[in-house]
């Protein structure tokens, strides 16, 4: 995996590999795609604020921050729209070194569960892109209590919540009640005389 320039990357030579030393960064960069889920997400292009600081310890680059976006999407009830901030706390480790570079624990089937630096660039896009989309719901709902859409017609039952469509008709018997219809005005029934 080469790294390659962008506004998530960000170049930790001038921590020296000194630990404790540390640079705090504050940037605002634009939102990479699919950066959500099919329903809510934050916009391909739209703006991420984003706070970090990167500092050097004995084994790489702790990389910790916050970033803040706007999320947009539908309420999965009423399919009101939805346009809220969402924050996420952001904290990595990226190694000097891979683990397991050299000492065969790649053979035993070991994988590297931390990211490593390349050539001193730390790439926080996917630290980013698990953070917000964790952070987001997967059935965001404009307010707890919504009670969706009439099954029936569609219509918002928040906006009527005494909406009806009278007795409902068991789909069984409802063959019945065709019959009824192609009967005369006047022939007798059973209980007619």
């Amino acid at each position: 995996m080469n790294v390659q320039p962008g506004p998530l990357v960000f170049d930790t030579q001038v921590l020296g590999r000194r630990p404790g030393t540390e640079r705090t960064f504050t940037r605002t960069i634009e939102a990479p795609a699919d950066l959500g889920h099919d329903v809510y997400g934050v916009p391909e292009g739209s703006s991420i604020d984003l706070e970090l600081r990167l500092e050097a310890v004995m084994d790489g680059v702790l990389a910790t921050g916050t970033a803040s976006a706007r999320a947009v999407g539908e309420c999965v009830r009423c399919l009101d729209r939805l346009d809220d901030t969402v924050v996420v706390d952001l904290q990595e480790l990226y190694l000097y070194d891979p683990i397991g570079a050299g000492d065969g624990a790649e053979e035993d089937g070991e994988e590297d569960e931390l990211p490593a630096l390349e050539d001193d660039l730390l790439d926080l896009e996917p630290v980013l892109r698990d953070a917000v989309v964790l952070a987001l719901p997967l059935n965001p709902v404009c307010d707890p209590e919504c009670p969706g859409l009439c099954p029936e017609c569609g219509a918002r039952l928040a906006d009527d919540p005494d909406h009806t469509h009278g007795d409902p008709i068991d789909p069984r018997w409802a063959s019945l009640g065709r019959l009824t219809q192609n009967l005369p005005g006047d022939v007798p029934g059973p209980n007619k005389e």
